[in-house]
């Protein structure tokens, strides 16, 4: 697992990533997920924690996910960056959305969403997020929304505590 951060963090440095189909992740699995492979539906992508105040969030996400899966795909990225709230491992995390909440979407193994070690993908979405003026910029807390488009363009960021049953969020997936 180390050695496939590593090689990811090493790549991320000689690679410029120009859209969000050239990033392949982890998998929580030690799996890869390639972002190109969902092309042609809508990505929402969230920074998860299972101690988090927010965590009731992933029965929200995983019945969206059911309810929309043939045009949109949910990727959660477990981080522990706000209040040590993730300590968990990615055999942890997995037992935990699975046993808790029944997650079926693809989850990534555990990242940063922010500081020095920022994770590339959200390097890239924090970069989108400002150059649309899309608020928040940076990653303000777990259980944050980045909703990508058919095209693999960013069209939404969503605060922590937005609900992905809200009407701005529902009114963005629905959107052609």
């Amino acid at each position: 697992m180390l050695k496939l951060w590593v090689l990811s963090a090493v790549l991320s440095m000689t690679t410029a990533f120009s859209n969000i189909y050239d990033f392949k992740v982890a998998g929580i699995d030690g799996n890869k997920i390639d972002l190109s492979s969902y092309k042609g539906k809508k990505i929402l992508i969230v920074n998860t924690a299972s101690l988090c105040g927010n965590t009731p969030q992933y029965a929200e996400l995983e019945a969206l996910y059911k309810k929309y899966k043939s045009s949109l795909v949910i990727i959660g990225f477990p981080a522990n960056n706000f209040g040590s709230q993730e300590p968990g491992s990615n055999a942890e995390i997995k037992e935990f959305c699975t046993k808790q909440y029944a997650v079926t979407f693809p989850m990534a193994a555990k990242i940063s969403v922010k500081g020095a070690d920022i994770h590339p993908l959200y390097k890239w979405l924090i970069e989108q997020s400002k150059e649309k003026g899309f608020t928040p910029t940076e990653v303000t807390w777990n259980f944050q929304k980045y909703l990508v488009d058919e095209k693999g363009n960013l069209i939404a960021v969503f605060k922590p505590k937005t609900s992905v049953n809200s009407p701005e969020v529902i009114a963005a997936i629905e959107k052609k």
